[in-house]
């Protein structure tokens, strides 16, 4: 790979170096800043809304309810960490250093994948939560607010890194002073009664719970150094790691708990937000939170159409143009905008629900194999990316996907025969990662001809 220098560290100047690596004359900034970098994405209503499917959809009480995604966010959040520290070692995005455990032709799957989810998946599912926001705040049309929301996402996302940065750094000032209010006015009002009949430990809602709360705190990982590679390759990596990990954990378990007690009192029917940010029980205060609700899901949608077209790139077009990174960013909002009306127009909650364990099906075995390919090889990736015949990868990689999917997936459209019988709820991402961190290691030595 050649290194493609742009020479400025603007945050108004259009990023051009899409894939390359990044070199030493444009490496900038400083480790603590991934703390606001995934603390300011996941400060939106997506994330409050994992409590509202833990208590009202999977049934849990709200002790349990935090629990489980407790449980869920500490799992994604360490993996993350983990994978942040490989941006200033190698200046690479993190679907081109996945190739090290796939290989260059095996990790078109992950990386297709990762741009189907990424690009059009989360931007639909944060685009419609940030519509209703905008909808609720301003009277809108709701067809106005998405268009609105969708502008301003892929306006930043097409300008690049440097601009992403910004606008996470200082969105985060305002949406943890915002939230945090909330949150003390919420928790102040919530039922933490245990109702008799949601006593006993609900197993099933449980894991469902926890593996929705993995899927969307570990959706992120895929992502991970794509927000790293430009800092110095000196970056501490002790200090790289518990900033991203712990800015990921603290957003995500702070509001789906909060999410968790909200619906012990709010309504579950009608629009999600503006029940939300009615038990505030201040105007003012409401239409701030409201504010904040649209600025966190566009700063969520800024990562996902940002990294679901430097996914896509990962995968080896040559499109033949300088900008192909910014002109891809583009098209998938369009896709995305469009997935995100349908969204709209049909049951969300029930695709909410779907699509966070879908995601939790695939990124838990991707994670498995490629943090299992780092430990194998010493702590360090293969230094070979443009010719790795890795064959481990994809094969642990389909073969832990297909059993743990049909084995043990538990969604409302399908019950795998395991699961069934072991009323164990939904499993699917625990087993994935176990079985592709398995195979891959038995697999490593065979495949990989040191």
């Amino acid at each position: 790979m050649s290194n493609n220098t742009s020479g400025s560290a603007k945050a108004t100047s259009i990023e051009t170096n899409d894939v390359s690596p990044i070199s030493a004359g444009e490496r900038h900034g400083k480790a603590w800043h991934l703390f606001t970098v995934w603390s300011s994405p996941n400060l939106e209503f997506a994330t409050v809304f994992i409590g509202f499917l833990a208590v009202i959809a999977f049934g849990l009480n709200v002790w349990h309810a935090i629990l489980a995604v407790v449980v869920g966010n500490t799992l994604a959040a360490v993996t993350h960490g983990v994978l942040s520290t490989w941006g200033p070692k190698h200046g690479l995005p993190q679907m081109v250093l996945s190739r090290s455990a796939f290989g260059k032709w095996g990790n078109l799957l992950p990386a297709g994948m990762s741009t189907l989810v990424a690009g059009i998946g989360w931007f639909a599912v944060n685009s419609t939560s940030g519509a209703f926001a905008l909808q609720a705040l301003t009277g809108l049309q709701i067809e106005v607010s998405l268009a609105i929301v969708v502008v301003a996402q892929v306006g930043i996302a097409f300008v690049g890194h440097n601009l992403i940065q910004k606008f996470e750094r200082y969105a985060f000032y305002y949406l943890v002073v915002v939230f945090g209010i909330a949150s003390v006015i919420v928790l102040s009002q919530g039922n933490y009664v245990v109702p008799a009949d949601k006593s006993a430990f609900n197993l099933i809602g449980f894991t469902l719970t926890a593996a929705a709360a993995y899927g969307y705190t570990a959706g992120w990982t895929a992502f991970a150094s794509d927000y790293t590679r430009y800092l110095p390759a000196n970056t501490d990596s002790k200090q790289l790691g518990w900033a991203a990990g712990l800015g990921n954990w603290f957003a995500t378990t702070l509001l789906m708990s909060v999410g968790a007690v909200a619906w012990t009192v709010a309504s579950p029917d009608g629009n999600p937000t503006q029940n939300f940010t009615n038990l505030l029980h201040s105007p003012v205060l409401a239409s701030l939170v409201l504010f904040g609700i649209a600025v966190g899901s566009i700063g969520a949608n800024v990562l996902n159409v940002y990294s679901g077209a430097m996914s896509f790139l990962a995968m080896g077009f040559k499109l033949g143009f300088k900008t192909r990174r910014a002109l891809m960013v583009a098209l998938a909002g369009i896709i995305g905008s469009a997935t995100a009306y349908a969204a709209i127009k049909g049951d969300f909650v029930g695709s909410f629900e779907g699509f966070l364990l879908v995601v939790s099906y695939w990124v838990a075995p991707w994670i498995a194999v490629v943090f299992t390919d780092w430990l194998v090889r010493g702590r360090k990736l293969d230094s070979n990316l443009d010719d790795n015949g890795n064959w481990a990868g994809p094969v642990a990689f389909v073969i832990a996907m297909l059993v743990s999917v049909v084995g043990f997936c538990n969604q409302l459209a399908y019950t795998g025969p395991l699961a069934k019988a072991w009323a164990v709820g939904d499993i699917t991402p625990l087993v994935g990662f176990a079985l592709a961190a398995g195979i891959y290691a038995l697999l490593f030595k065979v495949a990989v001809k040191k």
